[in-house]
């Protein structure tokens, strides 16, 4: 067989099997296309429960995230609060000691700063004394009442009796006086008769009627009467004189009487100086108390636990009345001020549980309660409070300030770690499906 002949044999045993191949690729084109149109389901029959369980989960994790956000309400516009003390001085002085510097922990009584007390211990030992002499001045006076007041009462009495006294004298000098003259009319009664006497024995004697004996009696018996006359009559000299006397002892006794019923006035003016003697003893007390007080003033203690911070004084400064000097930060006393927007407001009210995330600790969270809703909004209490009616009106959604308490923060162990600091940046959620605690 020559090559020429044998190559067009080749070539038709050859084009069988091609026809072959192609009838094969055709039918594998048509399969493949019959399993393309029987589509996922068919060609997979497990993934139809699988595709509805997926999407069953999906919408109840759908509805449950929805229902959930509607539960919470949260803003990042928030931080924590607290008391910041200023410690400033109460007396002015010069500064002797320091004993903290800022960030310093301190307690509450630990002296933070000392005043050079030497010029306030001298106004306290003059104050002292000034107080102790008013107060013997005062004990003095107090004294000098209850002895005016017995001298007034007694002088009183004895004025009055003294008066009593001249009274009676002056009756009985008139009574004296009365005798007295009595006692005249009686005497000259006997002097004219025996003066008669004499007369009529005078002539019985040249008569020789009586004896001499006889007229010398007579003559006797008449100037004894006589004698008797002006002994009566300088008795009632001297009654009319025991009168007059009586009579000027009732002009002194009623001047005395008249001076006695003055003293009521001094007792009243003994009593009124006293009382101003007690009124300085208590103005005095009110200085020593002060001078005291001005001393304690010197040593400047801090009033809660905390931390120091803003230190502006140092020994050797020379402070004045009501400057600050620096601040105490009391860790246990912190809360949150969250400023939620007006639209969040609707179901929050005081009671309400919260979820305090602070941002520097990340995901770590602290249990909290709503206290209460701020009276206003946060623009009401700016410097510069918005005048919508003055303007043109532009509709914003303002913001209201909500505290938010710690859980647990009025036990003494609170925050003892110091973890809160007040300025912290947080995020509250607040759970306002939850009921009221003690209503808005």
């Amino acid at each position: 067989m020559s090559p020429t002949t044998a190559e067009p044999n080749e070539i038709e045993r050859s084009e069988p099997h091609e026809d072959n191949r192609e009838e094969n690729h055709e039918d594998a084109e048509v399969r493949r296309r019959e399993e393309d149109r029987r589509g996922l389901f068919k060609k997979h029959p497990a993934a139809k429960p699988i595709v509805f369980l997926v999407a069953i989960v999906a919408i109840i994790l759908v509805g449950w995230f929805w229902w959930e956000s509607r539960q919470w309400e949260d803003t990042d516009d928030a931080e924590i609060d607290g008391h910041i003390y200023p410690i400033s001085a109460r007396v002015s002085g010069y500064v002797i000691k320091v004993n903290f510097d800022d960030g310093w922990v301190v307690h509450k009584g630990d002296v933070l700063v000392v005043i050079d007390p030497t010029d306030y211990t001298v106004a306290l030992e003059h104050a002292r004394a000034d107080y102790q002499d008013y107060q013997a001045q005062a004990e003095a006076a107090r004294y000098g009442v209850p002895v005016s007041s017995v001298g007034s009462f007694s002088q009183i009495r004895s004025a009055s009796a003294d008066m009593s006294s001249a009274q009676a004298g002056v009756a009985a000098a008139q009574k004296q006086a009365e005798a007295a003259q009595s006692q005249i009319t009686e005497a000259e009664a006997n002097a004219l008769k025996l003066n008669k006497d004499v007369e009529r024995y005078r002539q019985l004697l040249g008569k020789r009627e009586i004896s001499q004996q006889q007229f010398d009696a007579a003559i006797a018996a008449a100037d004894a009467a006589n004698a008797t006359v002006d002994a009566r009559r300088a008795d009632l000299l001297a009654a009319n004189a025991q009168v007059k006397q009586a009579q000027s002892r009732i002009e002194q006794a009623n001047a005395e009487i008249k001076n006695a019923q003055a003293t009521p006035n001094t007792v009243a003016a003994t009593k009124a100086k006293s009382q101003s003697a007690d009124a300085q003893v208590l103005r005095y007390k009110s200085a020593l108390d002060q001078a005291q007080l001005n001393l304690s003033y010197t040593t400047i203690v801090a009033p809660v636990d905390g931390v120091v911070g803003k230190r502006s004084v140092q020994v050797g400064s020379n402070v004045a009345i009501g400057q600050d000097l620096l601040a105490i930060v009391p860790l246990r006393d912190v809360w949150v001020t969250a400023n939620f927007k007006e639209t969040q407001l609707a179901h929050m009210c005081p009671g309400q549980p919260v979820k305090i995330k602070v941002d520097t600790y990340g995901g770590r969270k602290w249990d909290g309660h709503v206290t209460n809703i701020g009276g206003a909004t946060g623009a009401k209490f700016s410097l510069l409070p918005p005048e919508n009616a003055t303007g043109n009106y532009v509709k914003v959604v303002q913001r209201i300030p909500v505290r938010i308490d710690f859980d647990g923060n009025d036990k003494p162990d609170f925050n003892k770690d110091g973890l809160l600091r007040p300025g912290m940046s947080l995020e509250p959620d607040v759970r306002v499906s939850d009921p009221c605690g003690n209503g808005r």
